[in-house]
């Protein structure tokens, strides 16, 4: 079996931006719906009052792409993703019951520039095309910004 990859031990700054990325367990395709993209925008909004802030993201019937800023006082990124996929598990056992929602990691990268989080982006947003579900990317409904992200941070959130 391949090792796998460790996350990072440290960073060179105090206020990281994260591209994230959840899968679902066996890539169910169970999240592009109305019920889960409000959970969504209600956990990310309620992540503010846990210094964290969500930025951007897309919302795909088996993952989600999120841009997260972190600071000093903010949950440890696998504690804050837990939370995520629990909150949104809660959604999809009210409408298909109890069982196994997530796959149990998650991708996580973290930006290094303005340049690269917009064109990180750009791929995003572009991910609804490329998988033949709208023509343009602004019709894709499961999308959106909670928080305007920027590379200036000293720690305070």
């Amino acid at each position: 079996m391949k090792p796998r990859l460790q996350r990072l031990k440290w960073l060179f700054t105090d206020c990281p931006i994260y591209f994230l990325t959840p899968c679902t367990e066996n890539r169910l395709r169970v999240l592009a719906n109305e019920e889960i993209h409000r959970r969504f925008i209600e956990f990310a909004e309620e992540a503010t009052r846990r210094h964290v802030l969500v930025g951007r993201y897309v919302i795909m019937p088996d993952h989600i792409h999120l841009f997260a800023a972190f600071n000093p006082l903010s949950p440890s990124l696998p504690a804050w993703m837990k939370a995520l996929k629990g909150s949104l598990s809660a959604v999809l056992r009210e409408k298909d019951g109890e069982g196994k929602h997530w796959q149990k990691d998650y991708f996580d990268h973290v930006m290094r520039s303005e340049e690269s989080y917009e064109e990180k982006w750009e791929y995003v947003r572009q991910n609804p095309v490329r998988a033949g579900l709208v023509k343009r990317p602004e019709d894709w409904p499961y999308q959106g910004e909670i928080h305007r992200l920027e590379f200036r941070c000293s720690g305070g959130l």
